[in-house]
């Protein structure tokens, strides 16, 4: 079972920040999940939520304000404690400071079709010049976003993020061609997994902060999960010989 770090290290570190991701990358975290959002200026950035006021106090909204302004904030209320400014990063900034990761999900939440459609642009068009094709799954639960996205380039693998126990997260993902399901870790059952493999899907669990409930997962055949603490659960599982090889 993959242990992804959660929005970098969101339990470990202030969320979705440059310094938060290069934390884990030190720690040795190979996979990550983050959110992308699109700025006033058409900058691909890393950030949760559609306002800046939850980690910056800001009170403006992402689609406002360009990157050069987001790029003086410090991004550390309402995370985990830091003692150093932290920073609102670009995407191509967190790739290209964590270069051996092995796999992204790169997460694009609901807004405006005319935004979606403009991010979806952006995010293929990067994916494409960074030939990060083989290391990156595009995740959300707007299935009009995904289908978009299959359109514009079928090689960039897709996922449905999937909170709620209907309408059935496998069988929506099925429809929209998807290789991974990305489900709330509450719904997942030992013959969902068996189905969603069944269909040869990926099944990543979120976000998953017990270290028995991990262990559950594992028991029950999940391909990985997001966790707040990835350094923690690596360290475990390392330990107790339970990091897969693969």
């Amino acid at each position: 079972m993959k242990i992804y770090g959660h929005r970098g290290a969101k339990g470990e570190a202030p969320e979705n920040t440059l310094e938060g991701f290069i934390h884990a990358y030190k720690q040795g975290i190979r996979r990550f999940e983050l959110d992308v959002h699109l700025t006033k200026d058409g900058q691909l950035i890393v950030i949760h939520d559609q306002t800046l006021d939850r980690t910056t106090g800001i009170a403006k909204k992402v689609k406002d304000v360009t990157f050069s302004e987001i790029a003086e904030l410090d991004a550390r209320q309402n995370t985990a404690s830091w003692s150093s400014h932290c920073h609102i990063p670009k995407l191509s900034q967190v790739i290209d400071s964590c270069p051996e990761v092995e796999h992204w999900q790169f997460e694009v939440k609901t807004t405006s079709k005319d935004r979606l459609n403009i991010l979806c642009n952006r995010l293929v068009e990067y994916i494409q010049a960074n030939k990060l094709q083989q290391v990156c799954a595009v995740t959300s639960s707007n299935t009009w976003f995904l289908k978009e996205l299959r359109r514009r380039d079928q090689s960039i693998d897709i996922g449905f993020v999937a909170e709620y126990r209907f309408p059935k997260p496998l069988n929506t993902a099925k429809v929209l061609g998807c290789e991974y399901l990305c489900l709330n870790y509450s719904l997942c059952t030992e013959s969902l997994v068996q189905e969603t493999h069944a269909q040869g899907i990926h099944l990543s669990c979120w976000t998953v902060n017990n270290i028995h409930e991990m262990l559950q997962l594992k028991e029950k055949g999940v391909d990985s999960i997001i966790t707040d603490f990835p350094t923690s659960a690596l360290m475990y599982f390392e330990n107790h010989g339970l990091v897969s090889s693969e």
